[in-house]
C-alpha cells in the first residue's frame, strides 16, 4: 500500500503509517529497528533497494531522507515536506517512508525524523554516498546507535579514511570494512592451520582501494609486521600474502567468486570468496550494533606503510 503526502508533517505521516498497517494487517511490533538512509535523488533508489533486501532478515522501519535545499534564495525559502508511505508489497515485513525535504527544512532533517522513530528500538543511520566529516556529531547521526558510511563511494577514499580515523566514535563503521569480513575470517583460519610466525605481509588490490588499506592496517596492527601495498588491475582486493619461515601463506582471488588458498606443506584449496552485494553488507551490519573494536583498531593504526609496489601486468 502506497500513500503520497504533499506539504505534510511528521504527525500526518505517523497517521498514514497507522492507516496503512491496519489496511494491510502488518503490525509494527515485529520491527526490530529504524534504519535512516540519508541520500539524494540520484542514489536513493539503489540504497532503498539494498535496505529493503536487508529488511527481510531485519524487519525495519526505513526512513529515506532526501534533502532538496534548492539552488536559489527563493527555493531555499520554499520550505516543504513531501512524503511517500509504503507498507507491504516491496517493503516486505517492514515499512518505508520517503521524506523529501525542500528548502531550509533540509537543514533540520532530525526534527522531522525524530517523531517517526520506532519507540524503544535501536536507530541506525546510513549515508550511502556523501557522509558528514563527523557522523556522530551530525544531528541525524546523534540519534543513532550505529552510523554506517562507505569510503568506497567517494572520489578520494583514502582521504575519507583519514577523516573517519580523526572523528571515530564508538558506533561508527564503514562498508569498506564490512567487505573484509570473509577475507579476515579466511586469513585467521589459515594462520590457525599454519601455526607459523609471520615476518611480513602484502595486500594486492586496485589503486586507492579503502578495503585493501583497512586490511593492510588490520594485519599490521594484529601481526606487528610490515605490510606492503601492491597495486594490481583489481577488481577490489585480489590477493594477500603472509610470509613465514616455512614459506608463504597465499590467498589469491584475481576474479570471480572463487579464491585459491595456499599453505606451506598442504594441498591448494579453492574457497568461496565472492564480492558481496550492498544488501548483504547492510544485513551484516544490522546483526550487531555494539562498537566494532577491530574496525577502530585498524582505522587508527598509524605505522608507516612499506613503499608501494606495482604488480606485473
Amino acid at each position: 500500500m502506497n500513500i503520497d503526502l504533499t506539504q505534510t508533517t511528521s504527525s500526518k505521516i505517523n497517521s498514514a503509517l497507522i492507516k496503512a498497517r491496519r489496511a494491510t494487517g502488518s503490525p509494527a511490533v515485529g520491527m526490530v529497528l529504524t534504519l535512516v538512509i540519508v541520500t539524494d535523488e540520484g542514489n536513493h533508489y539503489d540504497a532503498l533497494k539494498a535496505a529493503s533486501e536487508a529488511s527481510k532478515e531485519h524487519p525495519s522501519r526505513i526512513l529515506v531522507v532526501i534533502k532538496r535545499p534548492g539552488r536559489t534564495q527563493r527555493d531555499r525559502k520554499n520550505t516543504r515536506l513531501d512524503a511517500e508511505v509504503r507498507v507491504g508489497g516491496e517493503s516486505g515485513t517492514g515499512e518505508t517512508v520517503l521524506l523529501r525535504m525542500h528548502g531550509e527544512l533540509a537543514d533540520h532533517a532530525h526534527s522531522v525524523v525524530l517523531p517517526l522513530l520506532l519507540p524503544d528500538a535501536p536507530v541506525v543511520v546510513w549515508w550511502p554516498v556523501d557522509a558528514p566529516e563527523n557522523p556522530a556529531k551530525d544531528p541525524l547521526g546523534a540519534l543513532a546507535q550505529r552510523r554506517i558510511t562507505d569510503a568506497y563511494a567517494v572520489e578520494q577514499p583514502l582521504k575519507q579514511l583519514a577523516l573517519r580515523a580523526a572523528s571515530y566514535t564508538p558506533g561508527d563503521t564503514d562498508l569498506a570494512w564490512t567487505r573484509l569480513t570473509p577475507w579476515r575470517s579466511m586469513l585467521a583460519a589459515a594462520l590457525d592451520q599454519a601455526r607459523a610466525t609471520v615476518t611480513s605481509a602484502a595486500v594486492e588490490s586496485e589503486a586507492d582501494n579503502p578495503s585493501a588499506e583497512l586490511l593492510a592496517r588490520w594485519l599490521g596492527a594484529r601481526l606487528r609486521v610490515p605490510v606492503e601495498r601492491v597495486v594490481t588491475d583489481g577488481p577490489v582486493v585480489t590477493a594477500v600474502r603472509l610470509r613465514t619461515a616455512d614459506g608463504e601463506i597465499h590467498i589469491d582471488r584475481p576474479e570471480g567468486p572463487l579464491a585459491r588458498l595456499s599453505i606451506p606443506g598442504q594441498p591448494i584449496r579453492h574457497l568461496a570468496l565472492k564480492v558481496r552485494t550492498t544488501s548483504e553488507l547492510i544485513a551484516e551490519e544490522l546483526r550487531r550494533l555494539d562498537p566494532d573494536e577491530a574496525y577502530a583498531e585498524a582505522l587508527r593504526y598509524e605505522e608507516k606503510p612499506v613503499e608501494s609496489a606495482t604488480a606485473a601486468a
